[in-house]
């Protein structure tokens, strides 16, 4: 179990999982992976575990997502087989961390993004407090909401899944339990005291920290979220966007353009086919995709402009949704 960015320990009655890799905001690279599915393994059977708990070190994230960067290096080497390693373990211990057969549940203070989602929303309880941010913003690097998003987002109320999967947008605090990315608010204030009692008393205790939920900040779009994301194609989305004549409507059709054109239309193929898949199999459908997304140009364009260079300017190829070729976007779902 051991990995120097992961800490692991028994603590009363829960094993705990410490994600402490601060300065990449716990971005998860394989070594990471390993060690967390290893420590599931390991507590599994133990009867003195009743629970297992998990963090991120630092302050300032939970987990912002996967090491994309270490994936672009691998990609641009024609290092496939280290690409397919990685997302092969991650996409193994999302699958774990669902079928647990222990309350598993996750403390989430900070950022929590990516890969971030996928070692908390296949668990039983999520705890957010008011700095949880949570976000697939995957079609800005041309990659798509993956670590299972493909089955979970289609679940989400109404279309706020497929809004959330291609636009990237950020969920905070008390809104990610209404969008229903997180289970539990709990005040950031209490969450050191709700870490001592489950380790105290067990994963029960989490209903008696959680406070009341202020109204849903998106509430006053809900219905255009639900009218325009429930397209039928991403023509549809950007058609029905249009028409609804709103400033919230015009900021979000900017947004879907500015994102990799490619992307936002595989990502809204494999959200569309998640709504049908279970778990397991969405993710093996995902793990199919990263092969041939990854060996994208948008993709090695996106990660350089977003996580690279940072200059935040990416040149897309196509550059426009209308000029990627719907077929294409078929054979790489084929």
């Amino acid at each position: 179990m051991s990995d120097p960015t992961i800490r692991t320990s028994r603590q009363g009655r829960i094993g705990h999982i410490l994600m402490d890799r601060p300065k990449a905001l716990n971005a998860l690279d394989l070594g990471m992976i390993r060690a967390m599915h290893a420590a599931l393994d390991a507590w599994r059977d133990q009867p003195a575990v009743q629970a297992v708990v998990i963090e991120g070190a630092g302050g300032r994230a939970f987990c912002a997502g996967g090491d994309i960067r270490a994936i672009r290096t691998h990609a641009l080497a024609g290092e496939r087989e280290a690409v397919h390693d990685f997302f092969r373990a991650e996409y193994a211990l999302n699958a774990a961390i669902a079928a647990y057969p222990k309350p598993y549940v996750a403390l989430i203070d900070g950022i929590c993004m990516g890969g971030g989602i996928g070692v908390s929303i296949h668990g039983d309880i999520r705890v957010t407090t008011e700095a949880g941010l949570f976000a697939m913003p995957e079609t800005a690097i041309a990659m798509f909401p993956d670590v299972g998003a493909t089955h979970a987002l289609p679940r989400l109320p109404g279309a706020l899944g497929m809004y959330l999967g291609l636009t990237g947008a950020r969920m905070q605090g008390a809104d990610a339990v209404h969008a229903g990315l997180a289970t539990h608010f709990v005040p950031r204030e209490r969450l050191a005291d709700l870490a001592a009692a489950l380790a105290r008393d067990g994963a029960a205790v989490v209903a008696e920290f959680a406070a009341p939920l202020p109204q849903f900040s998106l509430a006053p779009h809900r219905a255009a979220i639900d009218r325009c994301f429930a397209a039928e194609s991403v023509a549809g989305i950007l058609a029905a966007l249009d028409a609804e004549g709103t400033a919230w409507a015009g900021e979000t059709l900017a947004t879907l353009r500015a994102m990799s054109p490619s992307a936002v239309l595989w990502s809204f193929a494999a959200i569309k086919r998640g709504a049908g898949l279970n778990l397991d199999e969405a993710l093996a459908a995902e793990l199919r995709l990263t092969a041939h997304v990854t060996a994208h140009p948008d993709f090695h364009e996106g990660v350089r402009a977003m996580v690279v260079d940072k200059d935040r300017s990416p040149h897309w190829s196509p550059a426009r949704i209308e000029e990627v070729d719907p077929a294409a976007i078929a054979a790489m779902l084929g």
